[in-house]
């Protein structure tokens, strides 16, 4: 995790970014993920505001992808859900796309961070990815954790589009997508276009969807239309577990 003060500084400042740290998790084959940060309520004592971040246990690094809009607030939801955001660790690494202000890169190495500058896609460690800079007047990165299970994709904004980040994932780790979760940034679009996501999704074998953040309510409605049981409710506080993942 990501020492206390050096969090009240990065956490704050960035967002489509994930911090990696280097000390190994002490999972048991199992993925285990948890929304600190959102948009849209779930566990109601905690804080939600616009923004996006989870926390994902269990590969061989603890990471933390996104981190919301405000350092103390995730900070709380952190504390509350029982994440202990002082534990130390000054080579806490942090993966910004390369396309991100210099001033931003800056804070992080100011704050004692350690920067990598993502460009195309880049393997973190064993089954965890970047899909590298996706998108072209907005540029972002997404998380992809392979699993036994198949691949899970974490996204922040989907500012590029999330069958997008679904069909670069395929062609990276070449597996079906047994997860997608995040912010699929269709909020203000027709039901007609939102319906033809969601079939895309389908079509390119997504088998269960999370959709949170800047989705909006009609497409998480629609996609939880039709795609039944396998539609997990998102926002802050879910707790997802993927059983023997690795």
């Amino acid at each position: 995790m990501v020492e206390v003060e050096m969090s009240r500084t990065i956490w704050m400042i960035i967002t489509l970014v994930f911090c990696l740290s280097i000390v190994s998790a002490a999972g048991a084959g199992d993925l285990d993920l948890t929304i600190v940060y959102d948009n849209n309520p779930f566990d109601e004592t905690l804080e939600t505001r616009w923004g996006f971040s989870c926390l994902v246990e269990g590969p061989q690094k603890t990471i933390i992808f996104d981190l919301g809009g405000e350092g103390s607030v995730l900070l709380r939801n952190s504390e509350r859900l029982k994440i202990d955001p002082k534990a130390k660790n000054p080579d806490v690494t942090v993966y910004l796309p390369k396309s991100f202000p210099i001033r931003v890169k800056d804070m992080v190495l100011r704050a004692g961070g350690r920067l990598v500058e993502v460009q195309g896609p880049i393997e973190i460690c064993k089954d965890v990815y970047s899909t590298g800079e996706i998108g072209d007047w907005l540029k972002e990165e997404s998380l992809i954790v392979k699993t036994s299970k198949g691949a899970v994709i974490v996204t922040g904004c989907a500012h590029p589009g999330i069958v997008n980040i679904v069909k670069k994932t395929k062609e990276m780790v070449n597996t079906d997508i047994f997860l997608a979760l995040g912010g699929f940034h269709l909020g203000g679009m027709s039901s007609q276009r939102i319906e033809e996501i969601v079939n895309e999704m389908k079509r390119e074998g997504v088998k269960k969807v999370a959709p949170c953040h800047c989705s909006g309510d009609l497409a998480r409605k629609l996609f939880k239309e039709v795609y039944g049981e396998n539609y997990i409710p998102a926002g802050v506080g879910t707790r997802i577990k993927i059983k023997e993942a690795f």
